[in-house]
């Protein structure tokens, strides 16, 4: 057999794949975490989020090769690794995943079409617009997001983040010193939940590592491309930080915006609203393709639970257990491999997965997909769908006014779960007796770390959502000197 490269045009579709999955509004705050803690431990915690995150995500890949080939969902992975308990696990937090997410994106796109249009309508208005206006895709009942949509929604964020930071930078010309942030470890930790919602990529990785002929690559995918995201996140938070310090509190987007009389932002220049205009409009274009995306899983999980829909057509995984051991040798890793590259080449090939496929029993059977919707079912799911967006909506007017504790809240919770703590459980509950102690002692420490500081970020933003404190300070992070002062006004400097 040939030998293959380093990364194969197979490998590099996988990693498009996820980079459209990951690179999203978790960018916004990257440059707010270098405000809160600092650039040196900011790149401490950003390094080790990125170790975390890459060492979840490869963990999934390792474990998928050593499932069986009924186990096609997170879902499934779940209760293969840890039983009824592990499957409860996976789909409760990966439903949260995708409820509080969504829910993040109504408070956002709320927010930005209020500052796009002001005046026009109130950001609770707005909020349900856009509900309205995303319902008629919401209610397809095979999703399916191609490549081209991907694309465009990722290409939105990264088109953001770059005017975001040059509107910065050209804003802060000619800045002294910047202002370090006074550290205290509520104020550190809580970059935590934002580096987990900006990282989060767990629950795509078995749709993708399905549909790659070769699976035992996807570690190798998976890695490359977590790394390079890492690289990027760093570029943004670094080069924003080195104009502003300490004195940018969250969304990146908000320290861009212009007040409608004075027409300067909160940090004392004046912005081309234009430009901001360009900004706005980009990520609302990643939001409106990536809502109802990520939205479907959710769907799928409700319409299993509730109506019974999408059974697997498998025997349930428990009837492989006997099959396929835990696979702790080359041998039992090939084998399974074999099967797994076998499943997918007579199978149709999706030329894109997305979060969409993460819950999709008949991933690469479209007739037998589009089948469970007709007959009586085809009213019961759009009545269930509608019954969860107006929920959605509601906690999205109640919640808007919390959009940076919604997003730190949903990182630290849910996605933490499902993208670094269950998936490294799995690995070492799988692999535990052939598993080298080096290997161990990270792991472990990995599941300490993020569970103690995901429980307490949990706790101190979803306090903040509900009995929110009263405190106006412009910029929370700073020493008491710039609390409520710029610390350079180009406007004042340049043109009194």
């Amino acid at each position: 057999m040939p030998r293959k490269g380093f990364f194969t045009a197979e490998d590099a579709k996988a990693a498009f794949n996820l980079f459209c999955c990951v690179y999203g509004i978790g960018t916004l705050g990257m440059p707010g975490n270098f405000s809160r803690a600092g650039p040196f431990i900011a790149v401490i915690a950003m390094a080790f989020m990125a170790f975390a995150n890459v060492y979840g995500a490869v963990a999934i890949c390792r474990v998928m090769l050593l499932a069986p080939t009924s186990v096609k969902t997170y879902g499934d992975l779940g209760e293969w690794c840890m039983g009824k308990p592990g499957r409860y696990l996976s789909v409760v937090s990966q439903m949260a995943n995708c409820l509080l997410v969504p829910c993040v994106f109504l408070v956002l796109g709320g927010t930005l079409l209020d500052g796009l249009f002001p005046g026009a309508f109130s950001a609770t208005t707005w909020i349900i617009l856009m509900a309205i206006t995303c319902l008629p895709v919401c209610l397809v009942p095979t999703l399916k997001e191609g490549a081209g949509a991907a694309f465009a929604g990722c290409m939105g964020t990264i088109i953001t983040d770059v005017i975001g930071v040059a509107v910065v930078m050209h804003g802060m010309r000619g800045h002294p010193s910047i202002p370090k942030p006074d550290l205290n470890f509520k104020q550190v930790a809580g970059a935590f939940g934002n580096l987990a919602l900006a990282y989060g990529a767990g629950i795509v990785i078995p749709a993708l590592q399905r549909q790659h002929s070769d699976p035992t690559r996807m570690p190798r995918v998976v890695g490359v491309t977590m790394t390079f995201i890492s690289v990027l996140f760093l570029i943004l938070a670094s080069t924003a930080y080195s104009a502003i310090g300490c004195q940018i509190s969250g969304n990146l987007l908000y320290a861009i915006y212009p007040d409608s009389e004075t027409g300067l932002t909160t940090l004392g220049f004046a912005s081309d609203w234009g430009i901001v205009v360009l900004a706005y409009l980009f990520m609302q274009l990643h939001i409106t393709i990536a809502f109802s995306v990520i939205l479907n899983p959710a769907f799928y999980i409700a319409e299993r639970i509730v109506l019974g829909m999408h059974k697997s057509p498998v025997a349930d995984v428990e009837n492989n257990l006997l099959n396929y051991a835990d696979a702790s040798t080359p041998v039992d890793v090939a084998e399974c491999s074999e099967k797994q590259s076998h499943t997918s080449r007579v199978s149709k090939r999706r030329s894109f997965i997305s979060v969409a496929d993460n819950e999709n029993v008949h991933l690469g059977d479209p007739e037998a997909e589009a089948a469970e919707y007709r007959g009586a079912n085809a009213i019961k799911y759009v009545i269930l769908r509608i019954i969860m967006i107006a929920i959605l909506v509601i906690a999205s007017v109640i919640l808007k006014d919390h959009f940076h504790d919604l997003a730190d809240f949903a990182g630290a919770s849910c996605i933490t779960v499902n993208s670094i703590i269950l998936p490294i459980v799995f690995l070492l509950k799988k692999k535990w007796n052939a598993m080298p102690i080096w290997e161990k002692a990270p792991a472990l420490t990995v599941v300490v770390v993020c569970f103690c500081l995901g429980c307490y970020v949990t706790y101190t933003s979803g306090k903040n959502l509900f009995a929110p404190s009263d405190d106006d300070t412009a910029f929370p992070f700073c020493a008491p000197e710039y609390e409520n002062t710029v610390y350079y006004n180009y406007t004042a400097e340049h043109e009194s």
